[in-house]
């Protein structure tokens, strides 16, 4: 307990699913969360759900794909909590369509939400961040590393963010650590969101929950402590990285 006592922690998407897993275990570990969403109702009932639990969080209502949304998230964190230590840039869409008949929009808007979004957020942050140090760990997804059907959108998103990631750890060394994750499979409204893309979604989750080697799919909560575990000083010697978290869907089993 208490591994950010102390910090301020930005999480896009943190109002379900992975985002809100990250929230909720980075303020019982004492971390200030700034989150953000669309849906003001489900951001409000995480931040009281924090709150209940004598932590510290605040809401902002926006889009991530843009820029202002990012710069309100920013400049909420240094107004209520006077600092930024922690980015977990979540927020992600799946971009489902083929590129035989999925609208140019799909791609554009895939991008803007999966990765420029997330550029955006770490331009502005940034400054903050290099008067103490900080960390930041983009939450990706294997699709970085692995097709999936009618995905081209996903898939080369999050392939981008893997090569964003690298690149950000060299230029903002030493004093900003900078990690992304890659989840599997993890049973969260997104993934049944992709299992539309297939005409029997339950059944196409249930197959897929057989193959992972460990025969189960994700929790948020899975993925929420690997990311506590690159946002907290037991990774101090760890950039650059891609790891991922998938019950091994991605060794060949």
């Amino acid at each position: 307990m208490n591994r950010l006592k102390g910090k301020t922690a930005i999480v896009t998407g943190g109002t379900s699913g992975m985002g809100r897993g990250i929230a909720e275990l980075f303020a019982a570990e004492g971390a200030a969360v700034v989150i953000s969403g669309r849906d003001a109702g489900r951001g409000r009932d995480v931040v009281k759900a924090i709150l209940s639990r004598g932590g510290r969080a605040t809401f902002v209502a926006g889009d991530i794909a843009s820029i202002a949304t990012n710069r309100r998230l920013v400049e909420t964190a240094m107004k209520r909590f006077g600092r930024i230590d922690i980015l977990i840039p979540n927020a992600g869409i799946l971009g489902i369509g083929g590129v035989k008949d999925a609208p140019l929009k799909v791609w554009q808007q895939t991008f803007d939400v999966n990765l420029n979004a997330v550029y955006y957020l770490i331009k502005l942050a940034v400054p903050h961040m290099l008067k103490r140090g900080g960390n930041i760990v983009v939450n990706g997804s294997i699709a970085a590393f692995k097709a999936f059907p009618n995905h081209p959108a996903y898939c080369a998103s999050k392939g981008a963010l893997v090569a964003l990631v690298r690149q950000l750890a060299i230029d903002l060394a030493p004093g900003i650590r900078v990690n992304i994750l890659c989840p599997g499979q993890v049973d969260t409204p997104l993934l049944w969101d992709s299992a539309k893309a297939f005409p029997n979604p339950r059944t196409v989750v249930q197959e897929v929950a057989k193959r992972i080697p460990m025969k189960r799919l994700g929790t948020p909560e899975d993925i929420a402590r690997a990311a506590l575990f690159l946002a907290s000083d037991d990774a101090a010697w760890i950039t650059g990285t891609a790891l991922t978290v998938d019950g091994g869907a991605t060794t060949g089993g």
